[in-house]
């Protein structure tokens, strides 16, 4: 390993880093697990054979395809990324086909099951699946990764050397295969051992260095650096700590989901959005809430506001696209606003003052701690310090047309994880169409019918704000008419 860089051949980190680390672990745990997964609806089915080289050229030049854990014997040094040398194409790219009448319904339960199942942390933490016999003649294309490869950000740049900007481009000649790394755990454990003095020391000199700057700044300026460390403090307790009261209604847990979604024209988002004064992620958030707010009404229980967690990416142009690099963000989601403008301008301001919290990134200085503790230790943290009953995630992904062995990708859903959550929502927009996916815990919403209702008429409040734009389902069929509530809004 390039000990200055840290970089493979592929310009990756070699190393996990302790936040990458911990979910790397959590894989091993249904609760704790983090598999994120995407799910492309495609014009057609894809030549097989053209889609399986496409994955195998992607695997050459992206080498966290081809790369798999290994984890010392003794923690002696960090695990690392290495080259599988047993690697096989034909275990992580799948083929199956879906039984008639072939809907999206199908696809999601089908979805849900692999979000469910453990990646074998043996080899690389992927695998995708051609899921065909879709009705019209479409197919879909599945992929399933661990979080710990990356993030959903640095996803986008991995895998974009799958895709094509047209149906049938000229052939590309193969690139070189990446040489494979044969380490075991007590090689690894051995290299850290022959590294430790010069680590101990280095680390040790870094400290006292640290220290000693640190007591420096202390005479010279008491006042000063007592009062930035007591704001660090109030920071990072306001990071941590939950920003509203959790819902009665979504309180429970379990190891079963399930996954709804909807189709939105970006066009229209971006209207309404601009109508209030929001952005797009400020749109789609205050969507969410109504669905919540009609949720929770539907269900005799209205509340004015519940803790939200909203991961914000802190990737620029200069990192690399595996590890990840996003820090979370806790909102008093306001549920209890019936009028979508104002919801979204409330997000706003929420989301304006927690990015600017000087302890953003206080999981992050945890991390290194955190990744020492046992795996029954660490699932307990993980519920403590998401503190939120709901995660939404929003991944710009291609914004123009994009092909696959000579399929058109229609349509891209995110499934994410459920790390101690009620529901976890992923936006991805791509190709003129935003996708909202709602993979929530069956525990806590127990009528997936009615949620799939108020999923729909919640977004159809923020898109009249722009004019005439509708929600369109795409997991479920939409029922006609909607009802409203005294004040206007759809209700169930």
């Amino acid at each position: 390993m390039n000990d200055a860089a840290g970089l493979d051949a592929a310009g990756l980190p070699e190393e996990l880093s302790p936040f990458d680390q911990i979910l790397h672990r959590g894989e091993a745990n249904p609760r704790t697990r983090s598999g994120i997964m995407t799910v492309e609806i495609l014009d057609t089915a894809p030549d097989w054979e053209r889609l399986r080289t496409r994955f195998e050229y992607a695997s050459r030049k992206v080498l966290r395809l081809r790369q798999k854990v290994v984890i010392p014997t003794l923690p002696t040094v960090a695990p690392r990324w290495v080259v599988d040398p047993d690697f096989n194409l034909d275990y992580h790219l799948r083929r199956v086909r879906v039984a008639e009448p072939g809907t999206m319904r199908q696809v999601m339960d089908m979805a849900d099951v692999a979000a469910q199942s453990p990646l074998d942390i043996s080899r690389p933490l992927w695998t995708a699946t051609l899921i065909e016999g879709l009705e019209d003649g479409r197919a879909a294309l599945m992929l399933h990764f661990s979080h710990a490869v990356t993030d959903g950000v640095g996803a986008v740049e991995m895998f974009a050397n799958i895709y094509d900007l047209e149906r049938d481009p000229p052939p590309e000649p193969p690139p070189p295969l990446p040489i494979p790394q044969d380490l075991s755990p007590n090689d690894l454990m051995r290299q850290g051992l022959t590294r430790l003095p010069g680590t101990v020391f280095g680390r040790l000199r870094g400290t006292l260095a640290g220290a000693a700057h640190v007591a420096g700044e202390v005479i010279r300026d008491p006042v000063s650096r007592l009062s930035s460390a007591v704001n660090y403090a109030v920071s990072g307790a306001r990071v941590l700590g939950p920003a509203a009261d959790p819902s009665p209604v979504l309180r429970r847990r379990s190891l079963a989901s399930r996954t709804e979604a909807i189709d939105i024209e970006f066009g229209a988002l971006h209207r309404a959005a601009k109508a209030a004064g929001g952005s797009i992620n400020d749109a789609y958030l205050a969507g969410l809430c109504g669905a919540l707010r009609l949720y929770h009404e539907a269900m005799g229980v209205p509340i004015d506001a519940l803790p939200m967690a909203v991961p914000v990416s802190l990737r620029s142009d200069a990192d690399p696209a595996g590890g990840n690099r996003f820090v979370g963000v806790n909102l008093a989601a306001p549920i209890g606003l019936s009028d979508p403008a104002v919801r979204i301008r409330n997000v706003r301001s929420q989301m304006t003052s927690k990015r600017e919290e000087r302890a953003i990134d206080m999981v992050g200085a945890i991390a290194p701690v955190a990744s020492l503790l046992p795996d029954s230790v660490l699932e307990s943290l993980a519920g403590s310090v998401v503190n939120a009953d709901v995660q939404a995630s929003n991944v710009p992904v291609y914004a123009g047309e994009t092909f696959i062995a000579g399929a058109k990708i229609l349509r891209q859903y995110g499934i994410g994880p459920l790390p101690g959550v009620a529901m976890m929502v992923v936006l991805i927009s791509r190709g003129g169409y935003c996708t909202v996916t709602t993979r929530y815990d069956r525990a806590s919403i127990r009528d997936p019918e009615l949620w799939a209702r108020c999923l729909l008429a919640g977004y159809d409040e923020v898109l009249a704000l722009g004019g005439e734009g509708r929600a369109e389902p795409a997991t479920f069929a939409a029922e006609e008419p909607q009802p409203t509530s005294p004040n206007g809004s759809a209700q169930q």
